[in-house]
């Protein structure tokens, strides 16, 4: 028997009400999210939107290790290299297209659902996952989170949303952690504002059998959020949170890629010899990634830096999609996650030899406004 892509089930609460729980079930591929993982929780979402009797959303992963560790990039690497029967299969492949266009949909989906979305954010978080978690109302981590947006290794950039979200951090600190993929506690997520709270992994259960006695009133958009925050806010345990790894750089982080280019930054970030250990391996991951990856972050976060998330979401489907045709994905994943002989072929040496010729290609419109997948997107709709 086939396992389910996503369990789901529903928790009855004291008032009859009832807690929709989603379940990504992968753990053997960290619960790296599938295409079907996206149709299936965007279907359940829709319903669960409009079912007056479920007041709020649980989204976690099945394992002991991640909630989510990324999109399903080896699918997209087997959509563009595979032959033969494999119908639109090779760089053109339609594949790319879906994907991002369903990941982004339901993204964009969580940032602005009517209900309250928990989202159980223990162990593994990174690039696909990072997407999912960033939109829900509240997000939740544990001692054992690790966050990271490493699509710098893969020849990707960090996108899920991140063009728009990783603007509202502190100067520079979004900038630094796309280009290095560096990877971030609990701690961290909650003083950068990617985390609303800290809960204990062994309460997992706890909370969850107090929300299901908590008071939701009218049930109106309000009294749920108030009745999930009451609860959530009770269960928190700051004292449990690891030492901050950013908070400590931060002087040092502004100061070298602050109001410079991509390539500035870079030269800078590999020069620094500071003896930190958390350090050195954000410049070993930025010495290995894709120099063409390395513009395409600078590019992004100036792109939108005062544009709608929708409006982000909808570039980061076009450059997905082109860097998949054009850009270092195949390679970057063969390298990592395939052969994993973690020795890629960039198409550049270096980020002083990616010629504005090659991002220019990158950034040309696959659609007209009329035509893009996600044109709907940001009509009239609240970002949570």
């Amino acid at each position: 028997m086939t396992e389910l892509a996503v369990i789901f089930d529903e928790r009855p609460t004291r008032d009859g009400g009832r807690i929709g729980v989603a379940t990504l079930n992968a753990p053997k591929s960290l619960n790296a999210l599938t295409l079907t993982m996206a149709q299936q929780l965007m279907a359940k979402l829709d319903a669960w939107a409009v079912d007056r009797s479920i007041v709020a959303v649980w989204l976690e992963g099945a394992g002991e290790k991640a909630f989510c560790a990324g999109g399903d990039v080896v699918a997209l690497y087997r959509s563009m290299t595979e032959e033969g029967e494999n119908r639109g299969s090779g760089r053109d492949s339609v594949f790319a297209e879906t994907y991002f266009t369903t990941e982004y949909r339901l993204d964009y989906r969580i940032h602005t659902y009517p209900k309250p979305i928990l989202l159980w954010g223990d162990g593994i978080i990174m690039g696909g996952g990072l997407g999912l978690m960033a939109g829900a109302s509240h997000r939740i981590v544990t001692e054992t989170t690790r966050i990271a947006m490493p699509e710098i290794t893969i020849g990707l950039y960090p996108d899920i949303g991140a063009s728009w979200f990783l603007n509202r951090m502190p100067p520079g600190v979004g900038a630094y952690l796309g280009i290095t993929g560096a990877q971030l506690n609990a701690r961290d997520a909650l003083d950068l504002g990617m985390a609303d709270h800290i809960v204990p992994r062994e309460r997992r259960e706890t909370l969850l059998e107090a929300l299901g006695e908590a008071d939701y009133g009218e049930r109106t958009p309000r009294d749920l959020r108030s009745g999930v925050q009451a609860v959530v806010d009770e269960m928190e345990d700051r004292s449990q949170a690891p030492q901050p790894q950013v908070g400590p750089q931060l002087d040092h982080i502004q100061s070298v890629v602050g109001q410079v280019d991509a390539p500035t930054a870079v030269k800078r970030i590999l020069r620094d010899g500071r003896d930190d250990a958390w350090l050195a391996a954000n410049r070993a991951r930025l010495e290995a990634g894709s120099p063409l990856s390395a513009h395409l972050v600078w590019l992004m976060l100036d792109r939108h830096r005062h544009t709608s998330l929708a409006d982000a979401f909808r570039d980061e489907l076009n450059l997905s999609v082109q860097c998949c045709r054009r850009g270092d994905v195949a390679e970057g994943v063969r390298a990592l996650l395939v052969d994993k002989d973690k020795n890629p072929q960039w198409q550049h040496v270096d980020v002083d030899s990616v010629p504005q010729n090659d991002l220019d290609a990158l950034m040309v419109p696959l659609w007209s406004s009329e035509d893009h997948p996600l044109r709907d997107l940001g009509t009239g709709e609240r970002v949570n």
